[in-house]
């Protein structure tokens, strides 16, 4: 026991360390056994029986582990907000420490009521994350879930979803605590640790062995050959009007030998520097294109109606000449803080000239149909609203699309790690579901992503190219589909409840 007791001093350190190192866990690093190493850290700082030193540590734990994981937020401001480097670092810091209150309301649930069961810090910990996911509109970024999906234990996700994979994350780190506190005291020998060693055993089987469950399978008899367009056009001169034609002109050399090939072609998030009523006869060209070659088109707009401005995708085909009125359409639900919109109204409108956000874009529906370009649906997801895998649940489950889809303008970036843990966290979204998913973005990454979420072809990174691939649709249907994020819920709460009886007794 002396080991833990002389553990007071090195512990901040310690927790900032395993911290900062959960990183790693993500992509582009992908190592996902550095989540347990970075979770048990979390867990032991929460649990540690020195109350002070366990807030204090929880809140380094947090710091170490939001300022590594999102530092990429700094590079938007400086490269393309004019922001100081050390004001952009403050922003990184501050953002940081918001998101770690709700690591600290973990810690307090925590130490108020002396829980040390790995389900029910499990349980708990689903709580606060969903608050960090709900809140403000939600920052979900860095759910330990996402480091999964090459592990193993995929098969959780079809099931329980990312959340899932988190509550399974941290039950295993708990007890992985457990053996440590063990081992720890020089008395104790392996058969005073079975259950601690042979439950989360227990579990790894059970996980490990979801993977071979089918929910979906491939229906080869039901393809359509889709193409996607990646411009890689600067972001510092994307809105520069001199450059306008320009950038048509890339556009124009992609999708040429497209036309004859592909049955969709998708442009990506905004493609147009231009608000769509203002290049109405540039998209009436590409309807004709798409009528004359029998394919369709999906493409990202900027859209104003009256007084709004939406982040709009539509879609040019065959079916009905393109008006700005009647296209098929789809608006961004989940806008982008301080990159779309500043929340909070008037009080905070002076931070518009800080992110030099020229307007507030408007939010579309929750659920809204999907884009059907000639016979196929596709489950849309707009940038940063991807992350949420409630929506694109809700939408699935409302109208069984055929594939997701999802377009994005990661150039915002540059080269940081930002746009692969953004790639990681759409992948999961089709493991989730037991869709295929396409990814058109403009500096990269683009992918085709199968139904398990493993990426099918990739376009490299900074480069002006296309990827063009047969995509088929899938039989079957995964229960979180079925019950979304329900059913981890349920069992989060029925263990607490069980927790709380039991702590009363």
């Amino acid at each position: 026991m002396g080991l833990i007791k002389n553990t007071a001093k090195i512990m901040p350190l310690l927790s900032f360390i395993l911290g900062g190192v959960g990183v790693f866990a993500y992509s582009p690093f992908d190592y996902w056994g550095i989540a347990y190493l970075s979770a048990f850290g979390l867990i032991f700082a929460t649990t540690y029986h020195h109350k002070k030193i366990a807030y204090w540590s929880v809140l380094l734990w947090s710091m170490g582990y939001f300022c590594s994981g999102i530092n990429w937020v700094s590079v938007s401001m400086m490269q393309f907000g004019g922001v100081p480097e050390i004001v952009s670092y403050l922003a990184v810091g501050l953002l940081s420490f918001y998101l770690s209150l709700y690591n600290l309301l973990f810690c307090w649930i925590v130490q108020h009521f002396k829980f040390t069961n790995p389900f029910i810090l499990a349980s708990i910990f689903t709580f606060t994350e969903f608050l960090r996911g709900t809140i403000f509109t939600g920052f979900p970024w860095l759910q330990f879930g996402y480091t999964q999906i090459d592990s193993p234990f995929f098969g959780i996700a079809p099931v329980l979803g990312v959340e899932g994979l988190t509550f399974f994350v941290i039950v295993i780190s708990g007890y992985f605590l457990q053996l440590f506190y063990k081992f720890a005291k020089s008395s104790q020998n392996m058969t005073a640790c079975w259950r601690e060693f042979c439950l989360p055993t227990v579990m790894m089987i059970i996980a490990v062995s979801l993977q071979n469950i089918n929910w979906v399978k491939e229906d080869a008899s039901h393809s359509t050959k889709v193409s996607l367009v990646q411009p890689n056009i600067d972001q510092k001169l994307k809105w520069n009007f001199a450059y306008f034609e320009q950038h048509i002109q890339t556009y124009q050399r992609l999708i040429m030998p497209l036309l004859a090939e592909s049955n969709v072609i998708i442009l990506p998030e905004s493609a147009f520097p231009a608000m769509e009523q203002n290049i109405s006869p540039l998209l009436e060209n590409l309807q004709q294109a798409a009528i004359a070659n029998n394919n369709a088109f999906i493409i990202g707009t900027l859209n104003a109606e009256q007084e709004n401005v939406y982040n709009s995708a539509i879609v040019l085909d065959s079916q009905q000449p393109y008006s700005h009125n009647n296209a098929a359409r789809y608006n961004k639900y989940h806008l982008v803080p301080f990159g779309e919109y500043v929340p909070f109204g008037n009080l905070l409108d002076w931070l518009r000239d800080v992110f030099i956000l020229p307007v507030n874009l408007s939010q579309g529906a929750f659920i809204q149909k999907p884009l059907v370009a000639g016979n196929d649906s596709f489950n849309m997801a707009i940038c940063y609203e991807v992350i949420f895998g409630h929506q694109m649940q809700q939408n699935q489950k409302a109208n069984n699309a055929d594939y997701l889809l999802t377009i994005s303008n990661d150039a915002w970036f540059g080269n940081s790690i930002g746009p692969w843990q953004h790639l990681q966290m759409a992948r999961m979204r089709a493991l989730e579901l037991g869709k295929p998913m396409v990814r058109a973005t403009n500096t990269g990454i683009t992918v085709f992503v199968d139904h398990l979420g493993q990426i099918t072809q990739q376009a490299p990174q900074f480069e002006a190219t296309t990827l063009t691939r047969n995509i088929y649709k899938t039989q079957g249907s995964t229960p979180f589909i079925l019950w979304g994020n329900w059913l981890i819920y349920g069992l989060s709460v029925v263990l607490l409840v069980f927790g709380m009886v039991r702590r009363k007794r």
